[in-house]
């Protein structure tokens, strides 16, 4: 598999991805420098976590429009994998690639601890090989993750099957007390209607190395890898 991170001015989970990635392919992926215009032919492109261009404006809006972005939405178009994770996710709003936007947290604070999500659509590289209902421990590092939409494209998110990820409890229940941001529908991940394009606002890298504490994130790594060999 072929994978390749982009890096932003700002980004502080390029190398967390990079490290996951080489530890699950066994290959260092493309680091992407965000004033490319070419993007290396890759499987796997990962935006990872951080605070590109300082979240000036509101996140991602700004890395939405760096040069390399242009190959990414035309590789994504091309059927590359796409995966967005907490600034990533903001960056894939301001593109377009998915739906919503990402808003302040409703306690209008930073938050930065270990959430349990459960496992909603496994139509993703990321997500192909786990299962539906299963529920995983990772960590959350954000202040702009209160995922916000219409009604209209929040019920067709349901109705197709789009809503990857939802904060919950450990035993898999979705309760209002179980969401540390205030997303509607405890949405912590979605994906677009191909299950090419996915954002989410947990960090699957922080938790790829029992030396962290967990390796459920490393799943999702392992899936892309299973998928898109």
């Amino acid at each position: 598999m072929r994978a390749s991170v982009i890096v932003f001015p700002g980004s502080n989970c390029d190398r967390d991805a990079a490290v996951a990635l080489e530890s699950v392919t066994g290959a260092a992926p493309r680091m992407v420098w965000h004033g490319d215009s070419d993007l290396p032919r890759s499987d796997l492109i990962v935006l990872p976590g951080g605070f590109s261009y300082g979240d000036y404006l509101r996140s991602g809006a700004m890395a939405a429009r760096a040069p390399i972005m242009r190959a990414v939405v035309e590789a994504a178009r091309k059927g590359a994998a796409i995966l967005g994770i907490c600034n990533g996710f903001q960056i894939l709003t301001e593109t377009g690639l998915l739906p919503g936007v990402l808003m302040r947290n409703a306690s209008l604070k930073f938050v930065c601890k270990d959430v349990h999500v459960r496992l909603e659509s496994t139509a993703t590289a990321v997500t192909s090989a786990l299962s539906v209902g299963q529920v995983l421990t990772l960590p959350i590092a954000h202040k702009d993750g209160n995922y916000f939409a219409d009604e209209e494209t929040l019920d067709r998110l349901e109705g197709e099957g789009q809503i990857a990820f939802r904060y919950c409890e450990a035993d898999g229940a979705a309760t209002w007390a179980a969401n540390p941001n205030g997303s509607l529908r405890n949405i912590a991940g979605i994906h677009d209607t191909s299950g090419r394009v996915v954002g989410m606002m947990p960090h699957p890298e922080r938790a790829a190395d029992l030396l962290l504490g967990s390796i459920d994130g490393r799943s999702l790594f392992e899936s892309a890898v299973a998928s898109l060999h």
